[in-house]
């Protein structure tokens, strides 16, 4: 691989980032095929591939969106409602530690700061909230689901691939937004998808072009330098 090689593969990897406002130009499936042919290179255990993906778009696209998003208005309603939703495994901690805490609390914040949000208006924060059940107008959702036979393992292998599709869509002048926040309406999910019942929903990414006028679309997310993270032992 040649330095200009090298430096396009990079510029799709940083270049990356969660997109929160879409415009409606639908995405042609043949590039969404292809981008998941070549995500599907993705390492796995003894090579299990262990994934799944459901790429809905279209009036199966729109049931999942009003289905979901008026289970989440009865929650808000009505928060009891939410132990009929819960997610089938831990995504976050239910202790939070510092300094995990303390990214996650600036990530909230400036997300809500940059959208004019502030402490305490409740009915903002749950409009803001919605849009992640409307895929933030993506035209696809692509579903990613492992079977519940499967270790945690394969849940490493699935993210792999799942990183794998949001820089082969990024190298196509595509955006995404990973979500997990989907996770707790599975049971909506699944039925929408007609997914067998040995199936798990593991992530959901919103897929389509940013709207580059959003201004939502200027949050970018800092990183720890490496000097941060890596600790390099040679003796």
């Amino acid at each position: 691989m040649n330095s200009d090689q090298i430096q396009l593969v990079d510029e799709a990897i940083v270049s990356r980032h969660s997109v929160r406002a879409f415009l409606d130009t639908q995405v042609s499936p043949e590039i969404i095929q292809d981008i998941l042919r070549v995500a599907s290179r993705a390492p796995s255990g003894t090579n299990t591939q262990p994934w799944k993906v459901y790429v809905v778009s279209g009036k199966k696209r729109d049931e999942m969106v009003d289905r979901v998003c008026k289970a989440q208005l009865e929650v808000n309603a009505n928060p009891e409602l939410a132990q009929q939703y819960k997610e089938t495994f831990a995504y976050y901690p239910e202790t939070w530690i510092s300094p995990f805490i303390d990214r996650r609390r600036e990530n909230g914040w400036g997300l809500y700061g940059l959208l004019n949000i502030q402490r305490g208006e409740k009915e903002k924060m749950a409009a803001q909230q919605l849009r992640n059940f409307k895929l933030f107008d993506a035209p696809v959702g692509l579903y990613f689901t492992v079977n519940k036979a499967m270790g945690i393992g394969s849940k490493m292998d699935i993210a792999m691939m799942i990183q794998n599709v949001m820089i082969a869509a990024k190298a196509r002048g595509l955006d995404t937004c990973p979500q997990a926040a989907w996770n707790h309406f599975h049971p909506i999910v699944l039925d929408v998808l007609n997914a067998s019942a040995d199936e798990e929903l593991v992530c959901t990414v919103a897929l389509g072009y940013a709207d580059p006028d959003a201004l939502v679309n200027s949050f970018i997310t800092p990183r720890e330098p490496v000097e941060n993270f890596a600790v390099f032992l040679d003796q």
